[in-house]
Order: C-alpha cells, then sequence, then structure tokens
C-alpha cells in the first residue's frame, strides 16, 4: 500500500473511490462542496433525500454516475462543535474498513478539513495511515485457501490544502516506515515457533542489515556468549535444543562520536516456563514472548528507512524456554555477566535473565540512553490491562519523553514506581537477588531486578505484556510499541 500527498482539489482524482466529510445535519465541508459542484449536485441531492445525516462515523457509498467514473463515500464526521481527535481516529477507522473491504485499487481522501482542533495535518496523516495498515494487515502465510478477501487497495492520494503540503508529506514518509516497522514486528509475532526460533530470530536480523547498508549486524551464538560469561541467557536456553542468541543492529545515521540510544529487546521465541512449567491454556500465545525483539527489529527496519539523523542501537537476546533434562531448576545460582548472583526461584521468569546479560553487554556503546522492552510480566496485565505499557526507569526525563510519545502516537504508556523499598522483595539467602519478588507488584519488582543491570546510564524498561498481542478472535501480534518508539526517536532527531 503506497501513500502520496497532493494539494490538487479533489475533484480532480481520478481514483476509484473518492472520500470527504460531512458534518451533522448534512453539511458539506468545503472539499465536499466542491466535489458536489464537479459532480452536479449529487451529493447535495442525496442528503436531501435523507441517505445520511453526517453522523460520526457513518459511511454512505454514492456509486459512479457512469462507467469508469470514480465513486464518492461520504463520511460523517458529527456535530463540528464536538469534533475532536477522538472522533477523529474514529473517522480514520471507519473509513480504513469501507477503503480496505471494497474491490478498488485507488482512492483519494481530502483531509484538509479532518483536522482536529490543536492538531495538526501531520498529525492526522500518521492516524490516518495507522488506521489503513491497520485495517489493511494480514497474515496469511501459512493459510492454503484464502479465507478473508485479500485488500485489493494499492495506492491512496491524500488531498490536503497547499499551506498544508510539506507538514502532510514529511508525516507520509514518517508514517508509512512506521508501518513498515510495524508490520514486520507483526510478522515476526505472528511466525510459529517451529520456524522462529533463536538462530531464526538472528537470521532475520541479519537479512536487515543486507536490506539496508547503514545496519551491522553483530551476532554472538552459543560458543561466544559462553566466551563472553553471559551465563543468565544461556541459563535460559539451556533445556533447548535452539541454542541462544545475541545479536545487535547498529545504525549510524549521525557523526560517529554522538552517543547512541539503544534499545534491547527480550527474544523469547517460545516459552513454556521451563521446569516451572506453564499451564497449558493458551499455550500457543507464547510465541509472542518474543514480540519485544520483533518490535526492536521493526524500529531499526523504520530508522534505515526513514535515514533518521540519529545514533541507534537496537539489541536482540534471544533463547528457548523449555524443560528437559539440562534445564536450569529452581533453585539453581548463575553469575551472570556483569558479576552479580541470581538465584533462580521461578525458571518462569525468565526474560529479566536474558535481558540482565544484555543490560550489561550494551554498556559497550556507552549509550546515551537505553530502553529495554518485554512481554516481561502477566502483573502488568492485572495492572494496565491490555491498553498501555508500562514504563520503569532510572531518568525522569528519558520516561517522560516515552510517555509524551505515547499520547502523541497514542501508543500509551503508563508510569509505575522503582522505589528502593521495593528491592527488599529481591532478597535471597544465598546468592546476591533472587530471581522473582513474590506475587505483591511483580511488574515493578520485575524492573527492579533489571535496574541492578542498568545503573551505568539513562534506562527506561518498557512492559509491553498487555499490548503486544491480542488473544481470541483478532488473535494476532499487534505491532506495538514500534510507533511509540519512533514518535520517541523522531523528538529526539528533532530536537538536535
Amino acid at each position: 500500500m503506497k501513500f502520496s500527498v497532493t494539494a490538487v482539489p479533489i475533484s480532480q482524482s481520478k481514483a476509484r473511490l473518492r472520500v470527504v466529510g460531512i458534518f451533522r445535519k448534512r453539511k458539506l465541508s468545503a472539499a465536499a462542496a466542491s466535489l458536489d459542484e464537479a459532480l452536479d449536485g449529487a451529493l447535495s441531492s442525496t442528503l436531501k433525500a435523507g441517505e445520511s445525516d453526517g453522523d460520526a462515523d457513518s459511511t454512505l457509498l454514492i456509486p459512479a454516475a457512469a462507467k469508469g467514473m470514480p465513486g464518492t463515500v461520504l463520511l460523517g464526521l458529527g456535530p463540528r462543535k464536538e469534533y475532536n481527535a477522538k472522533r477523529a481516529r474514529k473517522a480514520c477507522r471507519a473509513i480504513a474498513r469501507v477503503l480496505t473491504e471494497r474491490p478498488g485499487d485507488s482512492a483519494a481522501l481530502a483531509i484538509a478539513e479532518l483536522v482536529p482542533p490543536d492538531h495538526d495535518p501531520g498529525w492526522l496523516v500518521h492516524t490516518l495511515v495507522a488506521a489503513l495498515g491497520d485495517a489493511a494487515y494480514r497474515f496469511n502465510h501459512y493459510k492454503g485457501k484464502e479465507e478473508v478477501p485479500p485488500v485489493r487497495l494499492q495506492h491512496i492520494d491524500l488531498h490536503v490544502n497547499e499551506d498544508q503540503l510539506e507538514d502532510a508529506r514529511q508525516a507520509c514518509l514518517e508514517s508509512e516506515a512506521i508501518l513498515a516497522g510495524s508490520n514486520h514486528a507483526r510478522d515476526l509475532g505472528n511466525t510459529p515457533p517451529n520456524d522462529l526460533y533463536p538462530e531464526a530470530l538472528a537470521e532475520s536480523a541479519l537479512d536487515l542489515a543486507k536490506q539496508y547498508r547503514k545496519l551491522k549486524a553483530t551476532v554472538l551464538d552459543e560458543k561466544a556468549l559462553e566466551e563472553l560469561g553471559a551465563n543468565a541467557i544461556l541459563a535460559v536456553g539451556r533445556g533447548s535444543e535452539r541454542p541462544p542468541r545475541l545479536v545487535a543492529l547498529d545504525y549510524r545515521g549521525a557523526g560517529k562520536d554522538e552517543a547512541p540510544i539503544v534499545l534491547v529487546g527480550k527474544g523469547i521465541t517460545f516459552d513454556t516456563g521451563g521446569i516451572s512449567l506453564k499451564p497449558g491454556e493458551a499455550m500457543d500465545e507464547m510465541k509472542y514472548d518474543m514480540c519485544g525483539a520483533a518490535t526492536v527489529l521493526g524500529v531499526m527496519k523504520a530508522v534505515a528507512e526513514l535515514k533518521l539523523r540519529l545514533n541507534v542501537v537496537g539489541v536482540v537476546t534471544s533463547a528457548e524456554n523449555m524443560p528437559d533434562g539440562r534445564a536450569s531448576r529452581p533453585g539453581d545460582i548463575i553469575k551472570t555477566l556483569s558479576g552479580q548472583t541470581v538465584e533462580i526461584l521461578n525458571t518462569d521468569a525468565e526474560g529479566r535473565l536474558v535481558l540482565c546479560d544484555a543490560l550489561t553487554w550494551v554498556e559497550r556503546f556507552k549509550p546515551r540512553a537505553v530502553i529495554d522492552i518485554a512481554t516481561l510480566t502477566g502483573a502488568c496485565i492485572i495492572a494496565l490491562g491490555h491498553q498501555t505499557s508500562a514504563v520503569l526507569g532510572n531518568d525522569a526525563d528519558l520516561i517522560d519523553a516515552l510517555k509524551k510519545a505515547g499520547t502523541a502516537s497514542h501508543d500509551r504508556a503508563w508510569e509505575l514506581p522503582l522505589w528502593d523499598e521495593y528491592q527488599e522483595q529481591l532478597k535471597s539467602n544465598f546468592a546476591d537477588m533472587a530471581n522473582i519478588g513474590g506475587r505483591p507488584a511483580g511488574t515493578i519488582t520485575a524492573a527492579c531486578f533489571l535496574a541492578r543491570y542498568a545503573e551505568n546510564y539513562p534506562w527506561a524498561h518498557l512492559d509491553i505484556a498487555g499490548v503486544a498481542w491480542k488473544s481470541g478472535k483478532e488473535k494476532g501480534a499487534t505491532g506495538r510499541p514500534v510507533p511509540l518508539l519512533m514518535r520517541y526517536l523522531l523528538d529526539q532527531a528533532a530536537a538536535k
């Protein structure tokens, strides 16, 4: 799906469908009025006949007057005085549903007047592209028969006013890259674990480095991890026939001396819980335990697409958590890459183990900030549901920047406390710390564990357990929080 931005009036578009907004009480927007004139009053006649009142999120298809001519969709916007960002998001989703269900391969949308108060055209472009991308996404790679009709829509023209052109075009470039990164993350997340295991995840990172010359890949295999002393990563992967991997994609879009922003993603390609075996119900969804890693690779794809003027390093730490005779046991004590020791009380708290060695390893990059992304705790879903990620960290400015980016991208994060008192729950009689802190404040104590390995740089932790995938009828990876992280990186590039 390709997007383009133009200031040519929508009445001159040759697309198969033209979309214009109407406000409540049959009031045509300026673009709709112009198109109505070009159609000899066809739109106003339809409204006078009572076919639509412009109710919010309603859509009305007016067929083409003659074969080969464009059809028109009237998009209801509700009362003009009540039109705001929330309404605009709903309107974008409504039109995305219509366009992706229609057989046409092209569409034109008049978006100049869809911009809500206190927002700019760029915001609307980002919102609309994200809605269209979400509605058009399909993962049919393993289906022998097409059950859902394919999306035929290939090209969308976004019509704006002349003074909105520059802002809208830049937003279009950004939003297309973000969509590509989000879809890449979704594809990885939806791939079954028999095809996506640590080595395969590393190969997907290498493929990105082949596709984008500015990405330089480093892969540490099992032998390299042993030589390094990354015993926490190795302990998690010990029960699997698929050995663990640590992968880095280094992107240099700024001066070589500029400190990079480092993203670290948890990549447990399947999580049985290990010896602390999970319940069987919905265990198939544990293929999504690598969505943190998928997010990092999706972000790196988007960064490379945009040729962002930043230095960014994406790190994936990956293992498969399986139970067998070699698997780690509750009661084992391991020495992590940092030199700190951990008593493993529950092998299902494995994500923090693969992350802790990676958080130590990334010190070599002398980062200006480190953000880890992980489907880390079920407690996060209990606390925050499926609407928002949790964010915790040791740097208030970094956390505030991530929250701001989440609000702007509508891929939100909510801060939880990281007070020293919670560290008490990680005490061990036999090691420097335990890998779990009990049931209370599970999301917080998991972050407290990671904080012990992130003391040498500004750090934030995103727990995405509630947002990385959907269950039930709509089961599938969401691509979140690629939009949040890309908005953060774009803000950082703009602030230079």
